[in-house]
């Protein structure tokens, strides 16, 4: 049995893709568990409307004093109440291509017995300002781990981007795959953007002032190696990218460079030369 599982609080007001997110999983899930905490608006009859006898949700409250760490654990509660080996783990603003799916379900049954895979990898297309627009730059994880065994000592780390094994948080250890995940969290409308950074001075204090500093900017800040994007996007988020294509709020700030920004020019041109990211980053283990 293959489950998914996601968290989603306030989808309406922030206008994430929880909707395009649930479906593009349960195209090989034979269940989606999510967590959908108490909200100010919508969201539990949004996903309810889904009318998919596979999708199971959980009404929770989310205890914001515990900060970032929060969103670790509420992902584990999805997580333990799912009924499958493996898991699918999608973010409430990421849709997975349908041939990424199928690619995932294919390796899970592939690498099922190799023990010494605890979860697979998938790559991302992170879409800022615009949804033709993906940012590249290393400032952007190139891959996650979004597909994990379950039942396991394996627990969502610090925000819940990743995940760590065992009391000691050893990085998971995990294959990569084809599987492509298109993150929209920062092509939402300037609207939602602008809503997600009021929440985040609640979940990352430390960040608060940063977070301030963009509120009050009114638009997204210029980062290097913006790229186009003329490829198709999910199935599932067509409909809702359509809708939500045009918006004159939705803008990028001038060219700033800056002299820490030639690391970045320097690390592409490597990866483009030879294929490796050097000092990347990796919340994982490679194996």
């Amino acid at each position: 049995m293959l489950s998914g599982f996601t968290l989603v609080r306030n989808a309406v007001k922030l206008d994430f893709p929880i909707v395009p997110a649930i479906a593009s999983i349960l195209e090989v899930c034979d269940e989606v568990v999510v967590n959908v905490g108490k909200s100010e608006d919508e969201t539990r009859d949004l996903v309810a409307s889904i009318h998919d006898p596979r999708v199971r949700i959980l009404d929770t409250e989310w205890d914001f004093t515990k900060k970032n760490i929060m969103l670790s654990i509420e992902t584990q509660r999805a997580m333990d109440a799912c009924r499958g080996s493996w898991g699918i783990y999608i973010q409430a603003d990421e849709v997975l291509h349908e041939r990424g799916a199928h690619i995932l379900k294919q390796k899970v049954a592939e690498w099922d017995n190799d023990e010494r895979v605890e979860g697979l990898l998938v790559k991302y297309l992170h879409f800022y300002g615009a949804f033709d627009r993906i940012a590249t730059s290393r400032r952007w994880y190139r891959r996650e781990v979004r597909c994990i065994r379950l039942g396991r000592d394996i627990h969502p780390y610090q925000g819940a981007q990743g995940f760590r094994v065992g009391p000691n948080d050893r990085k998971i250890r995990a294959r990569p795959t084809d599987a492509v995940m298109f993150h929209y969290g920062w092509a939402r409308p300037a609207r939602a953007i602008k809503e997600k950074l009021e929440i985040s001075k609640t979940i990352y204090p430390w960040s608060a002032e940063r977070s301030e500093r963009e509120q009050a900017r009114g638009f997204l800040e210029w980062t290097p190696l913006l790229r186009h994007f003329t490829r198709a996007h999910p199935a599932a988020a067509r409909e809702w990218i359509a809708e939500r294509s045009h918006d004159p709020e939705r803008i990028i700030g001038p060219v700033h460079f800056k002299p820490e920004h030639l690391r970045f020019y320097v690390s592409d041109w490597i990866e483009r030369l030879t294929g490796a990211r050097v000092f990347e980053f990796r919340n994982y283990e490679v194996v």
